[in-house]
């Protein structure tokens, strides 16, 4: 609705049931009775005498007809719908899951003689992948090399790949272990059929690994990771760690007992001369790194409102990368998006909604300090700078992991939805907007001030086709999340969406 009108009248029912005219804003000239009177005249369908005007009481209306509702977006088909469904990480799982079930079963089958003689190594090969794709270090090497080496020049299909499947690693993260505790179950199995040439110990610590192991992954199944986030990580944590112990104690015993003479040889040059040593020493490197570069750091807080708390740190940082912040060294991290004008700012900032215990802390209880990995990991919105141009949408507190992009890469467009946006967000996040990005290249869509939800694929649309943009970011909630990528999808549009696997 055009805001900038003379006389601003609409019909709208009331709750007795009779129409009421609403005069929403003033009018702009003193002397437009005239235009009222012709206005007044045409809702009652009557003609006012001339020169006079007549106020007509809202008793005198023809009760109006109530406004149907609007008709139900079409749901998008079920190809469509499939499509998104069945994207690069269930792909990635299912590769991998369908590569070791095959290596399973020629085990079983006694067709597999690397499986007989290394169960072992299969069981921490897979850990590994698993531990090493989920490492900040690693996939910030990952997104650092695709960066380099393929921004701008190659196919928009291969970059559109590399995105995908940097994006989709986690992928390979639960496909891998779901697939370690596959070969480990079997390899437990094993020893149980021969239980009479192994000993006890070898036995114990091999059910005490995989109880661990099974427990730890049972808790990141997306239910309890998305429903019962804190119960996730200390559980997925702590028998993680509890699994890593039991399977050095596991290595070094299977390693050191020969089952043939029943005799045990711990020499370092046996141990050494095993893979499944130098497979548990990476597997460790892997788990610590990340904890190495845990520091507590000063912070700020700023609460413009009661849904949002806004925190400033010292340091400027890379755009797309996203922190994780806990009130405690080693217990539940929480992961935002990071805000920074450029890498070499004098601060940065997260934007956290405020919904759980922990971010409703952070406004009951303002920290001055707070626990974070300073290596942070790299998002979706960090391969940015493989695209000439692109289209950064996101609703709500989303804005924390899109706005960097917008703000450091010149080419990318920022669509943002949201409620009473300024008030809500404060003014800081407003000036990082108005001072960094042009209005030729943002939407601020206020959902209080225009009165209704935005048609989002025709923003969307529209802004693609006039931005010559090559590919769109989405940061939103499930249903809006869903809604732009099978809207994306069937208008052809590339588009990347929020994932729910941190």
């Amino acid at each position: 609705m055009d805001r900038h009108y003379g006389v601003d009248m609409y019909m709208r029912d009331a709750e007795n049931g009779h129409a009421e005219v609403v005069l929403p804003s003033p009018l702009k000239h003193s002397n437009s009775q005239s235009s009222l009177a012709s206005t007044t005249s045409t809702l009652i369908g009557a003609e006012p005498e001339k020169g006079k005007l007549e106020l007509v009481k809202p008793e005198h209306l023809a009760a109006a007809p109530a406004k149907p509702n609007p008709a139900p977006k079409p749901k998008a088909s079920r190809a469509i719908r499939f499509a998104v469904w069945f994207n690069t990480y269930r792909k990635l799982w299912l590769f991998v899951i369908t590569l070791n079930t095959i290596g399973l079963l020629f085990a079983i089958l006694g067709r597999f003689p690397y499986a007989e003689n290394h169960s072992g190594a299969l069981v921490l090969g897979n850990l590994l992948a698993a531990i090493m794709v989920r490492n900040e270090i690693f996939g910030r090497f990952l997104y650092l090399f695709v960066n380099i080496l393929f921004a701008e020049w190659t196919p928009l299909w291969f970059r559109l790949a590399c995105t995908s499947t940097l994006q989709h690693l986690g992928g390979v993260h639960s496909g891998c272990a779901v697939s370690a505790v596959a070969w480990l179950l079997y390899k437990v199995v094993e020893m149980f059929i021969n239980h009479r040439v192994q000993h006890l110990a070898i036995l114990v610590t091999g059910v005490l690994t995989n109880l661990a192991v099974f427990i730890s992954i049972a808790s990141a199944l997306p239910w309890v990771r998305n429903n019962h986030h804190n119960t996730f990580e200390r559980w997925h944590r702590f028998f993680g760690w509890t699994g890593l112990a039991a399977t050095w104690s596991f290595v070094i015993l299977g390693n050191s007992y020969n089952p043939h003479s029943r005799t045990w040889d711990a020499s370092a040059g046996r141990l050494l001369s095993t893979q499944e040593l130098w497979f548990t020493i990476a597997i460790t490197a892997f788990v610590l790194l990340p904890w190495v570069c845990v520091r507590k750091v000063q912070v700020e807080v700023e609460i413009p409102s009661s849904k949002v708390a806004v925190l400033k740190f010292k340091g400027g940082m890379q755009q797309g990368l996203l922190g994780r912040i806990s009130r405690s060294a080693v217990m539940e991290y929480h992961a935002f998006g990071t805000i920074s004008e450029s890498m070499y700012a004098r601060e940065h900032y997260m934007i956290c909604g405020v919904q759980g215990d922990f971010t409703r802390g952070l406004v009951n209880d303002q920290p001055t300090e707070i626990w974070t990995r300073c290596v942070r990991f790299a998002g979706v919105g960090n391969t940015s700078v493989l695209y000439r141009r692109g289209i950064r949408v996101c609703t709500g507190t989303g804005l924390g992991a899109a706005l960097s992009t917008c703000i450091q890469e010149p080419g990318w467009f920022l669509i943002w939805i949201g409620s009473d946006q300024e008030k809500t967000f404060g003014k800081t996040i407003s000036n990082l907007i108005y001072n960094n990005i042009g209005p030729e290249r943002r939407i601020l869509w206020d959902s209080k001030k225009e009165g209704k939800r935005p048609d989002i694929m025709k923003l969307v649309g529209d802004a693609y086709r006039s931005w010559g943009a090559e590919v769109v970011m989405i940061t939103s909630n499930r249903s809006g999340n869903d809604e732009l990528m099978q809207g994306c999808r069937a208008a052809g549009i590339p588009a990347f969406g929020t994932l729910w696997d941190f």
